[in-house]
């Protein structure tokens, strides 16, 4: 069964887009073809989203799904005018919240990644230009300054989880890879040494990896399921010797990742302070 989903918003798509996924998961017979549409805060962009969807469902031959975060009323009602199962995550509680306060809500755009609080959104930027400089293991000064370091080998995610653990929570965050040049003094690399406890390793199970690596560079011995077995069990090894504690993302998305790292560190209750 293959479906096509819209993730339609008037300001980014993120709350939409992370809570849609997370329904979707519960469908692992499914595939889901995902389509994101930020921005759509007038009529004339309503109109256009409602053609595209109808036009999808046309070729599809079944009707898609719309998750939406839609706040205006006049947008929000335009859009469920198309032929889709639509699914708004704002309307169906806020209505019940108005309710039960006794109060109108202020339908505004954009407060929930709004900037009313400079200094969180100031240090949500200068975190990800931390991670952005020190991606990879190609800048290893100021490790000092990170608040994790990633590590394991090529492709297990650190990077993207570095940079959603900076972009939505201000964690200042590094990631370093274990390559085969590591491998055989069982030690970790020199530059991880004094910052041994921030370190945090990430792994995947092999044929997962492969199929990663593959679509990176196919036919490479870099990609072959044997190599990336190998990698795999010497950097778990090397990381438990050092008493890295490690987290499988096989399965894992890059949100589930991050959340399971910051309640594994205690770097949560810096989040909610």
């Amino acid at each position: 069964m293959q479906r096509t989903v819209f993730f339609v918003s008037d300001r980014t798509g993120i709350t939409a887009e992370l809570l849609g996924k997370t329904l979707l998961t519960q469908f692992p017979n499914a595939e889901f073809r995902r389509r994101t549409v930020p921005f759509v805060d007038t009529l004339d962009k309503a109109r256009a989203i409602v053609a595209e969807i109808n036009e999808t469902a046309r070729q599809d031959g079944q009707r898609p799904i719309v998750f939406s975060t839609l706040i205006n009323d006049d947008v929000r009602t335009v859009v469920t005018s198309a032929n889709a199962l639509f699914l708004d995550f704002l309307a169906d509680f806020i209505g019940r919240l108005e309710s039960e306060l006794g109060l109108v809500s202020s339908h505004a755009l954009g407060l929930s990644h709004g900037m009313g609080d400079e200094l969180a959104y100031q240090k949500r930027m200068d975190a990800v230009n931390y991670t952005l400089s020190h991606d990879d293991g190609v800048n290893t000064a100021n490790y000092d300054r990170a608040e994790v370091i990633l590590t394991g080998v090529s492709r297990t995610g650190k990077t993207p989880t570095c940079l959603y653990l900076a972009m939505q929570y201000g964690i200042h965050a590094a990631n370093y890879p274990l390559t085969p040049d590591d491998f055989p003094d069982r030690m970790l690399p020199k530059p991880l040494l004094p910052h041994r406890a921030k370190l945090f390793g990430l792994t995947i199970q092999a044929e997962r990896l492969a199929k990663i690596r593959h679509e990176r560079k196919p036919g490479s011995r870099y990609a072959s399921l044997d190599n990336c077995r190998n990698e795999l069990r010497a950097a778990e090894t090397l990381m438990r010797q050092a008493q890295v504690p490690i987290l499988d993302t096989t399965i894992m998305s890059v949100e589930e990742i991050a959340i399971s790292i910051l309640h594994a560190t205690g770097l949560i209750q810096r989040v909610k302070s």
